[in-house]
């Protein structure tokens, strides 16, 4: 018989340890890939996220995020069109984040706007319906949940009001607008009621068209391999103003979420060391169970190598089989933690913490075999390195 097949055969006599170990091994196992998945799935993810339309630099207000506070950039339009002729540079447009309200039967519902320029826009995905056009100060964008608030769908009108007259608590600018499509905005949190209208509507119902403001300016770069050079001569160009590839967003990210990776790297330790101690104390047990047995092999001729290498098969038979529950496991669970942290205020609906990919399956069993293997070592020399006159002495009486 193999040693793989030696191995289960040894495991099978005692099921309910067994099982029981297994068990401990799954949960370790599932530990273990869903901290590798957290390790690398914020960067993965949050990459993917700003490269989803394919811009690879954002421009702000200098000391801040897109997003990140009220403040904007001036002169939109002029540093747009200064932009497109830049060398390199294959299309750039500008958004406008704001807060709107849309007229409901009774009442006024507060929006997240968005005002766009359609022909250079990296924020948005058409799911229903269809895209603006430039000029478009006519239609509007509605995400789904803006869509169940106000109660209308594509091709029907909605009321859009601007920023309310704090004396007399009445919009100052108000727009009836037909729906074009339904979209998904990329960066909104879950559930976020948002619209979109081209960057002049959307600047007037905010009361910014005169000083033509947008809070991000979005480059995509013409070749993927010059986006830094590109990044670093905009800064040059527009010192005023804060330049940032996706390279350092995600940097910048990552370092804001630091303690995720840190934690992933603790827990991740730990499964490795629990699975360690389960495999080993079982082997060392069981070996300790069948000393007589391994001393009668090797009584008749059975070598020291094969006995480790029996042992250490019994070992990788039980990593293998309580490894591979563990993957199934840690990808259900990876599911249900990513759903929590998630739901955090604030996050995108698009970004995720655990991301699945084949290179964390693979380092996630790869570390599992090889703990396995060392777990074995200490039961494989107990084996092999067992007196055999007096063990089959100890045996007989």
């Amino acid at each position: 018989m193999t040693g793989f097949g030696w191995g289960v055969r040894n495991l099978g006599r005692h099921p309910g340890r067994t099982a029981l170990s297994l068990a401990g091994i799954a949960v370790a196992a599932a530990m273990l890939l869903d901290m590798v998945m957290l390790s690398g799935g914020i960067e993965k993810s949050f990459s993917d996220l700003l490269l989803a339309r394919g811009y690879h630099i954002r421009i702000t207000p200098k000391g801040t995020f897109p997003f990140d506070t009220e403040a904007a950039i001036p002169g939109a339009t002029r540093v747009v069109r200064a932009l497109r002729a830049e060398p390199g540079v294959q299309a750039a447009g500008a958004v406008l984040g704001t807060s709107v309200y849309g007229r409901t039967a009774d009442s006024l519902v507060t929006l997240f706007g968005y005002g766009v320029q359609p022909e250079a826009q990296g924020i948005y995905l058409v799911t229903a319906g269809s895209d603006l056009a430039p000029g478009d100060t006519l239609g509007v964008l509605l995400s789904e949940p803006a869509a169940r608030l106000l109660g209308v769908g594509v091709g029907e009108t909605v009321a859009l009001a601007g920023r309310l007259d704090p004396q007399i608590a009445q919009a100052s600018t108000d727009r009836r607008l037909t729906v074009r499509g339904i979209v998904r905005w990329i960066y909104d949190s879950r559930g976020q009621p948002s619209v979109g209208t081209v960057l002049p509507l959307m600047q007037r119902l905010a009361g910014d068209a005169a000083a033509d403001q947008a809070s991000l300016l979005l480059v995509k770069a013409a070749d993927d391999r010059s986006v830094e050079a590109l990044a670093a001569r905009l800064r040059e160009r527009f010192p005023e103003l804060a330049v940032n590839s996706v390279a350092d967003l995600v940097l910048e990210a990552k370092r804001r979420l630091v303690y995720f990776t840190q934690l992933s790297y603790v827990l991740g330790g730990m499964s490795l060391v629990v699975a360690v101690l389960l495999v080993g104390t079982l082997l060392t047990i069981t070996v300790n169970e069948r000393l007589g047995e391994i001393a009668t092999l090797r009584a008749i001729g059975v070598g020291r190598g094969t006995i480790v290498r029996q042992v250490l098969a019994e070992g990788l038979a039980l990593t293998v089989v309580g490894g591979g529950a563990g993957i199934l496991l840690g990808l259900v669970t990876a599911e249900y933690l990513d759903a929590i942290l998630t739901s955090f205020p604030g996050l995108p609906q698009a970004f995720s913490f655990f991301v699945p990919r084949a290179n964390t399956l693979t380092v996630a069993a790869l570390a599992l075999l090889l703990t396995g293997s060392l777990a074995g070592l200490y039961p494989a020399w107990l084996a092999s390195n067992a007196p055999i006159a007096a063990t089959l002495r100890a045996e007989a009486t």
